[in-house]
């Protein structure tokens, strides 16, 4: 099955963070360790929030405003999508996770094999 791993890290930490983590390897390593399962699909950092913008409609008028409308300290900063055999084994991989696990959270969410 399919997994998310969101990562929510204070957004000022995050380029720190990620240096730190490439720079004593634990970074690559995460991700060799995954890959050689055949487990990891794909992942990215994203942009900063003040390059983001949130979308929503209201009676058909599209609405569109700087930033995420979020009250948190923490952002998404980036992702991965990994396979497992269960949500168990999901938990265990983002918890090595170097970067997200240490300096924040990592949301662990199943991908819906169907469309909802």
């Amino acid at each position: 099955m399919k997994y998310l791993l969101l990562h929510y890290v204070v957004e000022e930490t995050v380029a720190d963070a990620t240096r730190a983590c490439l720079a004593d390897g634990t970074l690559e390593a995460w991700h060799d360790a995954i890959s050689a399962d055949g487990g990891y699909i794909i992942g990215a950092h994203l942009e900063p929030t003040q390059n983001a913008a949130t979308v929503t409609t209201h009676d058909g008028e599209l609405l569109i405003s700087d930033g995420p409308f979020t009250e948190t300290k923490e952002q998404i900063a980036g992702f991965d999508i990994i396979e497992c055999a269960d949500l168990n084994e999901a938990l265990q991989v983002a918890g090595r996770h170097p970067t997200a696990a240490r300096y924040g959270t990592i949301e662990v969410r199943p991908i819906a094999e169907q469309p909802v």
